[in-house]
Parts: structure tokens; sequence; C-alpha cells
């Protein structure tokens, strides 16, 4: 029977001692990642969960909608000068007119709209016959890259890939070969990587149809990575170039500034006593 010695006691104290610090660490780590995959309750509130994210959407391909910035165009063939109007829908989604006041329309389709109204007219109308006509303003897709001008394009419908880029595209930095089309959403987002040149072939397989609020990407060429990477690096240096430029610039003005104040004050004061 063996019993232990005075020299293995330290040995499993110090084993124990990383056992110790092995749980410890596990432990620290599975709180700290439960900790960071968890978001903060108030922010869950604020989360886009469907769609771009805007209030009011739909398809107006299909049905014209009315969103903030349209303009509702409202006939009426039994009583044109009372509820013949042109409103534009506010910031809350509303517009004003007559007899009814504040009425919400933004989201609503053609159709839905012409039957709100009729309701709400009845009561003081006999005769109604409404109808509506929306003149889009506030429908919009984007692009970015190598464009001119980008940012936000109003949407007017019908629109293809090919359409939207070849207008607009700079031809010694863009890659037509790889433009993306974005199509976001938190839960099914959408890229669509299309090589815009197969359009020159007669192969028009990935001139896809843009739709609203679509985010489209033209990339650069690699040369253009390449000028952009070194135009980065070059960046500080040319700022400190300017900088000490503008500062000899600005020494020499005040240098001549300042010969030019002292040889006219002697120079006239001297001249104006003598003759």
């Amino acid at each position: 029977m063996s019993f232990p010695t005075l020299d293995s006691q330290p040995e499993r104290g110090r084993a124990w001692s990383r056992r110790v610090l092995r749980l410890a660490l596990c432990t620290g780590l599975a709180l700290a990642c439960a900790c960071s995959s968890y978001p903060d309750k108030r922010l869950l509130q604020y989360l886009n969960t469907d769609g771009f994210g805007k209030r009011y959407t739909g398809n107006a391909e299909e049905e014209n909608y009315v969103t903030i910035g349209d303009t509702l165009r409202i006939f009426d063939s039994y009583s044109p000068d009372e509820l013949g109007a042109d409103v534009v829908v506010d910031i809350d989604g509303t517009v004003l007119l007559v007899e009814l006041g504040a009425v919400q329309v933004a989201g609503m389709t053609r159709t839905e709209i012409e039957a709100l109204l009729m309701e709400k007219y009845s009561p003081f109308f006999d005769l109604l016959d409404i109808k509506v006509r929306i003149d889009a303003r506030g429908k919009n897709y984007f692009v970015f890259g190598e464009v001119n001008g980008e940012g936000e394009k109003p949407f007017k419908g019908d629109l293809t890939l090919f359409e939207a880029v070849m207008p607009i595209y700079k031809s010694d930095s863009a890659n037509l070969g790889r433009v993306q089309l974005i199509r976001a959403d938190p839960r099914d987002p959408r890229i669509i990587t299309a090589d815009l040149t197969d359009m020159f072939r007669g192969d028009s397989t990935f001139n896809v149809h843009v739709q609203e609020l679509d985010i489209i990407y033209v990339p650069p060429t690699m040369l253009a990575q390449l000028g952009y990477f070194i135009d980065t690096l070059l960046f500080p240096a040319r700022q400190v170039l300017q900088g000490l430029g503008g500062a000899l610039f600005g020494l020499r003005g005040r240098r001549r500034g300042f010969g030019g104040g002292f040889g006219g004050g002697v120079g006239g004061g001297f001249g104006g006593g003598i003759f």
C-alpha cells in the first residue's frame, strides 16, 4: 500500500489550481458571449423587422400607393368644384380635405383611397363618383459607386438594371462585370451580382428589374482600386505638403506687406517734408 509523499502534494495542488482557473475562464467567456449576443431591451423596439424599414411601402407598379411627398389629385364628376383638389401628403401621412379635415391616406392604394373618400363624403353629397390619381414624388431607389451623381434617384417604374446604370457610370473606372443589385431586408436580404457587359452580346439574363428602394452598387475596376489605394497612402503626405505650402505663401505675403508699408511710409514722409 502506497502513501502520498511530500513531493506529490504540491503537484496535486498545482493541478487543482489549474482546473479551477480553467473553469473560471470558461465561465467568464460564457457570460461574456451571453451578454454580447443578447441585445439591449430598449434597442429591440427600434430595430427594423420587415423590408427596407420605411413606414409606408407597397408595390407601386402593381397598384400605386401613397407615401409622404406624393400629390393626391381628387376628381368628382358630379361635384367638380366642391370636391376637386390637389393635395400633398404631409409628413404625418395625412391630407387636408374640404368638410373632412385631416384624413390619413399614406400607405393606401388608389382604390382604397377612392373607397374611403366615397364613404366619408356620402353624408354630405347625394351623388358621388370620386376618382383619385397619384403623382409619385416620394418613391426612390439608390445608386452608389463608380457613377456620376451618387445617391437617391426618383423611381418612375419599369426600370431595368442596364437602364439605371448606363447613363451615369464612369467609363474609365466602373467595373460593369460586377454590378450589384441589393434588396435590403432584415430576414431575407438579396444581393444579385450582374455582368452588364453580357447585354452587348445579346444576353439579357441578368438585366433584372429594379424595384423601389433597391440599392445599386457599381464597383471600381482593379486599376481604379489600385489608384484609390495609392491615393489613400499619399493622403497624409499630401495634406502636410499643402499645409507647408499654405504657410510659406502666407509668410511670403506678410513679408511683402511689411516691405511695402515700411518703404511707403518712409518715402512718403521724407518726400513730403522736403518737397
